[in-house]
């Protein structure tokens, strides 16, 4: 992954809506959700949504599949995992065993800049 791939991933998730559609098809998995499914989950207006997940696609984080009528949204799990490795690669001079905290948080729980301050 190049920088320039990496900021317009990050650019493309650096705004709520869109951040949420990325995990909802995140945690779909390889099936992903059609364009129906997703308004429903998270309340996006169909126009609202398609400017979404054009954004999401030009970023290279989703791909459209077309269903008959429907248009199914998938997560480029392979793009989600360049991006998170190109963030990491050079963590704690590659040591990445020193990188990762004494107690991982569990899943769901949130990271505030806070705990990093405290934690340096």
């Amino acid at each position: 992954m190049t920088s320039s791939d990496a900021v317009r991933a990050l650019t493309a998730l650096a705004q709520e809506s869109r951040l949420a559609v990325f995990r909802l098809l995140v945690g779909a998995g390889p099936d992903g959700l059609v364009v129906g499914e997703i308004a429903a989950q998270l309340g996006l207006a169909p126009a609202t949504l398609s400017f979404h997940l054009k954004s999401l696609s030009q970023a290279g984080l989703v791909s459209a599949h077309q269903e008959g009528r429907f248009v199914r949204y998938v997560a480029r799990f392979e793009a989600m995992h360049a991006l998170i490795g190109y963030l990491t690669e050079n963590c704690c001079g590659g040591d990445a065993a020193a990188c990762l905290p004494a107690t991982a948080p569990g899943p769901g729980a949130e990271t505030h800049p806070t705990d990093l301050e405290s934690s340096a």
